[in-house]
Order: C-alpha cells, then sequence, then structure tokens
C-alpha cells in the first residue's frame, strides 16, 4: 500500500489572511470559507493543496519545522513579480545548478521559491 501527499495543514492566526496570501501569491484557489473548521485551498496546478486552521492561541509561531518549497522556473522575475504584490523574498541563493530565495507568511512559516525542479542534469 503506497501513500501520497495531498495536502499540508497550515496553523494561522487569522485565517482568512493567510488563505488571502496563498491566493494572491502562490495561484491557490478556493472560497475562503470556512468548513468544518479549515479553509481548503486548491493548487491549480496539479500540486499540493492547502489546508489553513486556526490555531490555537498557545501555539508558538517563527519556530518552524518545516519549509514550504515552491518550484518557479525563473527566480528573479517571480521576486520582481511579488515585489510588486508585495510580498518579499531574501536574497537568491546559488545551488547546483539551481536558484532559491526565502520568505515568510503571515504566520511566519517559512517559505521558498526554488528552480531545483527544472535543473538540468550534470
Amino acid at each position: 500500500m503506497r501513500a501520497s501527499l495531498s495536502s499540508i495543514m497550515l496553523y494561522a492566526k487569522d485565517m482568512q489572511r493567510t488563505a488571502a496570501f496563498y491566493q494572491q501569491h502562490f495561484g491557490f484557489s478556493g472560497s475562503g470559507d470556512v468548513v468544518e473548521g479549515l479553509i481548503e485551498l486548491t493548487a491549480n496546478d496539479g500540486g499540493c493543496n492547502l489546508l489553513i486552521h486556526q490555531a490555537a492561541k498557545s501555539l508558538k509561531f517563527g519556530q518552524a519545522t518545516v519549509k514550504l518549497m515552491f518550484s518557479v522556473q525563473d527566480v528573479a522575475a517571480f521576486k520582481v513579480l511579488s515585489a510588486a504584490q508585495g510580498l518579499h523574498f531574501g536574497s537568491t541563493h546559488q545551488a547546483n545548478g539551481y536558484r532559491f530565495a526565502n520568505a515568510k507568511d503571515p504566520d511566519q512559516n517559512n517559505i521558498c521559491i526554488s528552480s531545483r525542479a527544472f535543473r538540468t542534469p550534470a
């Protein structure tokens, strides 16, 4: 039996704000309605969906052990488009045949844009 990753649950202080962030900057779609305690966002490219859940007051933000990685062909171009919409990524880093840059969402979850999925094998 195999298991496949179909969604990631993010805990948010303000569920609607977090949902709007991922809709605006990463093209997720969804009504924004809270159903069964969750806002479900669908990845329009067939990728992993996001479930936004209300965070408990006791949850500590900014101490993440997970980073959401978004594949983009052109990191520099995506940074320019994102900055125009108010999302600013840090420095672009060069790795083995790809580039990446980091930022945080409204709840201080780590996010990254990376061209790793598009690199050409050596």
